[in-house]
Order: structure tokens, then C-alpha cells, then sequence
């Protein structure tokens, strides 16, 4: 294969220390990729040409292993804590050079690309990896220059990664062999010890996430579609309450299924593209993205195949966290270029397992962040070990390990976009109805997805809303193809006073876990909440 022909910017890798490196392949296309990642047993071809990729004892983010080195250029914005951990520039500069020399003579992968469809608020970025597999994962989810714009590729941003080297915490400072290392003075992402792509991504969105907000733009864990007249959506929600196979309609375009800003300009894509979960991924449920995994240049991490190649999406041996990525032109409706209008409808995902929050219903500006503060869903039983009941989640802005910032910043940013753009917020629950967890059971997922579509039409904007007794939601009366039943939780319940204390018990858990913001919120905010 030659290394000559391809589009190599004027930027070399003298700012890393690899200058001397003789082996560093740039911005490889995905045939050579693939070719590298088989050479490299980093991969495998699946039945129809996909690439399997196995990442070892890592097969999700290892959030306790994540540090921001903590610098004075950026101490006072930091929201420092268990999620954004500090840890100091010695720590960083002793793994920096360990990683650097460790690199010095391995064959490493340079791919350059961008984070932002809209090129006011553009980050370039820059992947360098010993794993070819993390060319093809950057190839696929970030967004791709061209290769005249790669000649003059300057990176704001670099993700240095040897996931085959490990750290000694004892000697270097870290919690185990594995670290993520947030240097925003240097501009750099040290990750060492994972081959866990969702490492990069995430890693880049944080940056994204301390970036946006200080040029006034709302920076959001989020998917996003529209209908062929522009009329915009975004969805809300922590992993399983069904952000990707909402926004995955066929009647909608696709603007991208996690990660968001809104500008003053309306909503952009910070991907080009998607990261889905396969669990039980099947093509009746969610034809596009089933679809995407019969296709050359899709990676699918940590997938059981069978003898003859073919995905087993059922299979949780290596983990529950089995996933594809694949550029985002793979879905035959998403949007050319990664943007869309301001949204008209705004929509917060749960998953209840406690079976008490209605299955649609409408907030107001204040109760909106109130609940993107709170961020609630809940664990069931089997999903994590030691879960054997209902458990409540909560993750500020639906997505806390991405954001260094104060949750009410975040919270703020998005309350005046709502306002100025006169949004419509729902809170749409995929969880539980009629009882909870084990005993109760899943609200299908075809009322969710006509819920869902009456509130973006607007055919819910005349109809009468009743305001829940503990919740203080507005619970819509009909819904055009809804049984009328299902729309209040008490009605599907055969105890009423078994639901009055479930809703009573999940009220308290809100309260109690608001605390924590209640320093920094107003007393509209929190009179928001649920009563209790």
C-alpha cells in the first residue's frame, strides 16, 4: 500500500513529540483502514462486510478513570467533582512523555477531521492512534474534510491515544491502567489503557461542551430530526430511554442522533455520524439502523457473531454496551448538511421504571429546567449487576459526564433558547404503565412513536390538559389513537393507593436529588418541582 498519496497536512506531529516517527500513517480511506485494522487482529468481517472489533476489558466509557488537569485558565469555570475529576499538570506532562516514547517507533494513525456542522463553532480535530480501528471510528463519526481542506488541517484539538500501553497508578497518579487526561491549555486528550472508542467521541463532545457555551451557543446530548418543511425536534434522554430510535423516523430527516449545539442560527450536528446501541437490535424495530449493519465501513463493537459471520445483536457475552458506528449518510433521510431550524418541540426521554410519570406530557419554561437539571430515568433489574428493583438515575442535562460546566449553565442557555424561540417542552416516558417494573409492563413503543407525532404535528395544541396532583405536569385529555386510559398512570393502575405511594416515593427521590442545585437555582425553579 503506498503512504505517499494521501492528504497530509502542512501541521506535522512535531507538537506531540512524534515528529521522528517514521510509521505514522495519514488519513487513510476505509478500504485501507479495514485492511489495517484485519492486518493489526484488531478486526474481523462479518457476514456482509462490516467490521467486528472486540475491545477487551473495556466495552464501555470508564468514567472514574477521566481527569481534567486542573489549570488556572480554567479552574473557576470547571464544575470540579466526582464526574469532573481534577488532577494536575505533573500527572499529566510524566504520562504525556511515558506515551510519547511508548509511540516513538510503533505504526500509529493520523486522521484529521472536524467537530460541528456549522462552521462558525467548527473544532478541528485530530485522532492519533496505534489502533487503526479508531481511524475508521473518527472516519465515521466525526465530520469529514475534504482533501484540499486536509492540506491545511490545523488542529484545535488532539485525542493521543495508546490504548496498549498501561499506567502503573501507583507511579503515574492515575486510578488503574487506564486514563483519559483533559489538558485544555495544550489542547490535548491523552487516553492510554482502553481501546473503548466511545472514549474519543465522548471525549471530544466534553471539549465541545466547554467551548459552546462561552460563545452563547447550547450545547446539548441530544438527537435531532425535522420534517420536509424544517420544522424542527430535539430529544432528550439518557442511554435506553430511546433518543436513537425516536429520532430514527422515516417520515423525518435525520439531523443526528447524539450530540447538538443551538446557535443563534438554530440546531447543528456536532457528529457526521452515528454511534447506535445493537442490543437486541432487530429489523422490524428499527430498520434503519438494522439496515446500517449490513454495510461495508460500519464497525459493530463488541456484537457475538455466529459460526458463519452473522451479527447475533441478542447475545450479551461480551456486554450489554454492544454498538455501531457509521457515518451518518448511511440513513437514507438524514440531513445533508448536519443542521436544522430553532426547535419548535423540545422533548425529554425517560424511562420509568416506577410507573408513575404520565406517558406525555407538556412542561412550562421553568419546570423544563427543572427536569433537564434533574435529568431522571431509572435502572431496571439485570442491566448492572446488584440491580434487583427499580433503581432512579439521575444525570444533570441528561448527560453529566459531558458537561464541565455547571448544570445551570447549561440550564440557563437552554431556558432562554426556549423562550426567545417559543419551544414546546414534553416529557414523553418510554417506561413502565400499569404498575411498575415486574409488575406493570413496557409502554409499546407504537403509542409512543403516535404520541410523539401528535405533539410535533401540533395536534395537541387545542386539546385540554389536566395538571398532575404530585408531578404538576399537564397530562393531555385525548390523544387521536390512544387509549384515553393510559394518558393519567393512576387510571392503569388496579391499587390507586399502591400508585399514590410509588408517586409519593419518586417525588421524594427528585427533591432530595435536586438539593444538591438548589444553592444555584431561583425559587421559581424550584417550586417546579414535583410536591412533596
Amino acid at each position: 500500500m503506498s503512504k505517499h498519496s494521501h492528504p497530509r497536512s502542512n501541521i506535522g506531529l512535531d507538537y506531540l513529540g512524534l515528529e521522528n516517527n517514521e510509521k505514522a500513517i495519514w488519513n487513510l480511506t476505509p478500504p485501507e483502514l479495514y485492511e489495517e485494522a484485519i492486518e493489526n487482529g484488531e478486526a474481523v468481517l462479518t457476514k456482509d462486510y462490516a467490521l467486528r472489533v472486540l475491545t477487551g476489558k473495556y466495552t464501555g466509557r470508564s468514567p472514574k478513570d477521566k481527569f481534567i488537569v486542573d489549570q488556572p485558565s480554567i479552574h473557576d469555570d470547571i464544575d470540579w467533582g466526582e464526574i469532573n475529576q481534577p488532577t494536575d499538570e505533573e500527572v499529566f506532562e510524566n504520562l504525556f512523555e511515558k506515551v510519547t516514547d511508548y509511540l516513538q517507533d510503533k505504526k500509529i494513525y493520523v486522521k484529521d477531521c472536524y467537530a460541528g456542522a456549522d462552521e462558525k463553532y467548527q473544532l478541528n480535530v485530530r485522532v492519533v492512534s496505534e489502533a487503526a480501528y479508531h481511524g475508521l471510528f473518527s472516519h465515521n463519526m466525526f465530520i469529514r474534510p475534504t482533501n484540499e481542506q486536509l492540506k491545511d488541517h490545523e488542529p484545535d484539538f488532539t485525542v493521543l491515544a495508546a490504548p496498549n500501553f498501561k499506567a502503573d497508578p501507583e507511579e503515574d497518579g492515575t486510578r488503574s491502567e487506564a486514563f483519559v487526561l483533559v489538558n485544555f491549555d495544550k489542547e490535548i486528550i491523552l487516553i492510554g489503557g482502553t481501546l473503548y472508542s466511545g472514549e474519543v467521541k465522548k471525549g471530544i463532545f466534553g471539549v465541545m461542551n466547554y467551548l459552546l457555551p462561552k460563545q452563547d451557543v447550547m450545547a446539548m446530548h441530544c438527537s435531532a430530526n425535522m420534517s420536509e418543511d424544517g420544522d424542527t425536534a430535539v430529544f432528550f434522554g439518557l442511554s435506553g430511554t430511546g433518543k436513537t430510535t425516536l429520532s430514527s423516523d422515516q417520515s423525518r430527516i435525520l439531523i443526528g442522533d447524539d450530540e447538538h449545539g443551538w446557535s443563534e442560527d438554530g440546531v447543528f450536528n456536532i457528529e457526521g455520524g452515528c454511534y447506535a446501541k445493537t442490543i437486541n437490535l432487530s429489523e422490524e424495530g428499527e430498520p434503519l439502523i438494522y439496515a446500517t449493519t449490513k454495510m461495508p465501513g460500519t464497525i459493530l463493537e463488541n456484537v457475538v457473531l455466529y459460526e458463519n459471520r452473522e451479527p447475533d445483536f441478542d447475545d450479551t457475552s461480551y456486554t450489554q454496551n454492544t454498538r455501531c458506528s457509521y457515518p451518518i449518510h448511511y440513513i437514507p433521510n438524514a440531513a445533508d448538511d448536519g443542521k436544522g431550524n430553532h426547535p419548535s418541540n423540545v422533548i425529554f426521554l425517560t424511562c420509568d421504571a416506577f410507573g408513575v410519570l404520565p406517558p406525555i406530557s407538556k412542561l412550562t419554561p421553568e419546570q423544563a429546567m427543572y427536569h433537564f437539571i434533574s435529568g431522571y430515568t431509572a435502572k431496571v433489574a439485570g442491566t448492572e449487576r446488584g440491580v434487583t428493583e427499580p433503581q432512579a438515575t439521575f444525570s444533570a442535562c441528561f448527560g453529566a459526564p459531558f458537561m464541565p460546566l455547571h448544570p445551570t449553565v447549561y440550564a440557563e442557555l437552554l431556558a432562554d433558547k426556549i423562550r426567545k424561540h417559543n419551544s414546546t417542552v414534553w416529557l414523553l416516558n418510554t417506561g413502565w404503565t400499569g404498575g411498575p417494573y415486574g409488575e406493570g409492563h413496557r409502554m409499546k413503543l407504537g403509542y409512543t412513536r403516535q404520541m410523539l407525532s401528535e405533539a410535533l404535528e401540533g395536534n395537541l395544541d387545542n386539546v385540554t390538559f389536566d395538571i398532575d396532583p404530585v408531578f404538576g405536569l399537564a397530562i393531555p385529555n385525548e390523544v387521536d389513537g390512544i387509549p384515553t386510559e393510559i394518558l393519567t398512570p393512576r387510571n392503569t393502575w388496579s391499587d390507586k393507593e399502591a400508585y399514590d405511594n410509588k408517586a409519593e416515593e419518586l417525588a421524594a427521590m427528585f427533591a432530595e436529588n435536586f438539593q444538591q442545585f438548589e444553592d444555584e437555582a431561583s425559587q421559581e425553579l424550584i417550586k417546579a418541582g414535583p410536591k412533596v
